[in-house]
């Protein structure tokens, strides 16, 4: 790697060889990066018309063919470039057509091509469909990129039986000689909880002479982890040095600081983030965000503010999602000062009202007992944001129902019902607060009208039931009819619930 020294002294050879060189070179310089930046403006133009096809309901086809009528040359390798950024950044299906395209236009697919087409086919149109087009490629296209593909299609949707057939096949044709396939395998035990299972694939390459990668050693540590076995988290750790620091990356260190941060090693996990902040990438908001979160999460004021300020000076614009990262680390250190200080400063300047960010304020407010001003918040936020204000109004309701201010929150009901927002989730806390009130108060007809407004979103599920039930069985209600409504509604019945209806159902 290319130390700053060597790098600025190369970079000084370099201009001081184009201050002496003729003018003729300078010259054919300049017109080469002229000639750069307008074939870099022309990918630009072109892949933002791809990529807007989507909101505008445009075809890729009719898109790609008025390219080339136009005269605009477009040659294989922009075109698997303009889908792999298309991939990037989730529009698989407008990434699947350009391959199409290109299929049609009889241009040539390599293994790699192959292997990208495959993805994308499985995140569209699903595994079997993935499948089948591995099994119609001709027997050079099946290559260790194709097979590869395929192997980590089978881990995204957790096979685990395909996936380990397909693997073993892999071995006998000899397309496994890098760590690249037993990672998949690793990520998918990962996803399925199997943790002890990544330790032993770990074994099985080294059996095979296969050296770890830097994504080997970060599942590993934390498989490790989720076992919570420290002991050989350490041993992982010694090793990963001892194969060198090129086998260490951003997210090992993320992993060996959360989960020495679970374990209250908070010396260990500051020491690993130290580590990992000399890897992170200054450009990228998320790793700011994510230090952020972890010195929370170690109970570390001071190195919140630190990094809070580097992620300013680095990123001036501060957006959304950088003061929610740091709201939320505020609330979890209980700083209700810097809180309403970051707050202040976000609604000054955002340029979008984001109703999360004014959450985590009104959240605040409401663990201090200041329920005037989180209502105020709320009600400043309703006339600016645009987007869902449920969350906000079942924090204002929680605290109301759980303060015994009923009126008030049947008063947020009675406005939610009214506003019809077809995005509205309701939160069980909020459900079993509401509950709680109608049983507590032995309020029946209430509990009935609150379970009618419930079935307005989405239909009742068992748990709302056994609520409802105990309210019946609290106020000393008969209810002759309600075995017979839960076998229409589908409704299976547990033992406390059959419990239940013995009391009411006499």
């Amino acid at each position: 790697m290319m130390t700053m020294y060597s790098a600025s002294r190369l970079a000084r050879r370099f201009c001081s060889t184009l201050a002496a060189a003729p003018a003729a070179i300078v010259g054919e310089a300049s017109a080469a990066a002229a000639s750069t930046r307008k074939t870099a403006k022309k990918h630009r133009s072109v892949y933002k018309k791809l990529s807007n096809l989507g909101s505008r309901g445009g075809k890729m086809e009719e898109t790609l063919n008025k390219f080339t009528m136009e005269g605009i040359p477009i040659i294989k390798h922009d075109l698997v470039r303009y889908a792999k950024d298309l991939r990037k950044n989730r529009l698989p299906q407008r990434a699947l057509e350009v391959f199409e395209w290109m299929e049609k236009k009889e241009i040539a697919f390599t293994g790699s091509d192959h292997a990208i087409r495959l993805d994308l086919i499985a995140k569209t149109k699903g595994l079997e469909a993935a499948e089948s087009y591995f099994n119609a490629l001709d027997t050079s296209s099946k290559n260790r990129s194709s097979y590869g593909a395929l192997l980590n299609c089978y881990c995204v949707e957790r096979d685990e039986d395909k996936a380990k057939s397909h693997f073993d096949e892999m071995v006998d044709l000899n397309l496994v000689t890098n760590s690249l396939p037993y990672n998949n395998l690793m990520a998918m035990y990962l996803r399925l909880g199997q943790y002890d299972k990544v330790p032993a694939l770990v074994a099985a390459m080294k059996e095979k002479n296969i050296s770890p990668c830097a994504i080997t050693y970060s599942m590993w540590i934390q498989s490790c982890g989720s076992l919570n076995d420290l002991d050989a988290v350490e041993k992982v750790v010694e090793e990963m040095k001892e194969d060198g620091e090129s086998r260490s990356s951003w997210d090992t260190f993320a992993n060996l600081a959360s989960i020495y941060a679970k374990a209250g090693l908070y010396k260990r996990a500051e020491a690993s983030l130290k580590s990992l902040e000399e890897k992170m990438n200054p450009h990228k908001r998320d790793s700011y965000h994510f230090l952020i979160s972890l010195y929370a999460g170690i109970s570390n004021p001071s190195e919140v503010y630190r990094v809070w300020e580097l992620l300013k000076k680095g990123h001036p614009n501060v957006n959304n999602s950088s003061s929610l990262a740091m709201l939320q680390a505020l609330s979890r250190l209980n700083d209700f000062d810097g809180i309403k200080k970051v707050f202040k400063e976000w609604e000054s300047t955002c340029w979008t009202y984001d109703m999360r960010v004014a959450n985590v304020m009104i959240s605040s407010y409401l663990k201090e007992n200041m329920y005037e001003e989180a209502e105020a918040v709320f009600d400043g936020a309703a006339k600016k944001c645009k987007g869902q204000l449920s969350k906000g109004r079942q924090l204002l309701m929680v605290y109301l129902l759980k303060n015994d201010r009923v009126d008030l929150a049947l008063k947020h009901l009675e406005t939610a019902v009214s506003d019809q927002d077809k995005n509205w989730s309701w939160s069980s806390e909020l459900i079993g607060a509401f509950f709680l009130h109608f049983e507590k108060s032995k309020d029946v007809d209430g509990a009935e009208e609150f379970c009618k407004t419930l079935a307005k979103w989405s239909p009742l599920g068992s748990e709302s039931y056994t609520l409802l039930l105990k309210t019946y069985v609290a106020a000393e209600r008969a209810c002759h009819g309600m075995r017979k409504r839960l076998e229409e509604q589908g409704i299976e019945l547990d033992d406390e619930m059959e419990g239940l209806l013995c009391k009411i159902c006499i």
